[in-house]
């Protein structure tokens, strides 16, 4: 399970360095196989490969009414490597799809990552907790 946030900055070539705690875990479970895809809510999606596989398999199967979502996920979707380096590139198109710039973002959510442009995801972050903790998460926490 991926949790946590690691505060990276893309290379002059659109690069980022996978955290070593997580790029072992990738390199072990998906041979250091990635999938990059586009998000709605602003950010990239990271898999390693098995995770891509299930929900590949779950967008794939939605009904012609999402037709839409299809192309937002998959259409948009591009496999990498992490290379000898431990780097992972993010295509152009991908990051100017979420407005990435230098610095960035790495979040684990489980089963996958969201990679967010970092001013971007604080104010993403801050408009969360302007709007105050619903009552399912705070049936959780408090």
């Amino acid at each position: 399970m991926f949790i946590g946030i690691s505060a990276l900055t893309l290379d002059g070539k659109g690069r980022m360095t996978v955290p070593a705690r997580h790029r072992d875990v990738l390199l072990a479970q998906a041979a250091g196989r990635l999938t990059l895809t586009k998000s709605p809510e602003g950010c990239l999606l990271m898999f390693g490969d098995p995770q891509w596989q299930d929900f590949r398999s779950k967008i794939a199967a939605l009904p012609m009414s999402a037709q839409g979502w299809k192309r937002i996920y998959l259409g948009h979707a591009t496999e990498t490597e992490i290379d000898a380096s431990g780097r992972v590139l993010i295509p152009p198109e991908l990051r100017e799809a979420a407005s990435i710039g230098r610095d960035i973002d790495l979040i684990g959510m489980g089963s996958h990552f969201e990679v967010w442009d970092r001013a971007t995801h604080r104010a993403r972050e801050a408009a969360v907790i302007d709007a105050g903790m619903p009552d399912a998460v705070r049936d959780i926490v408090v």
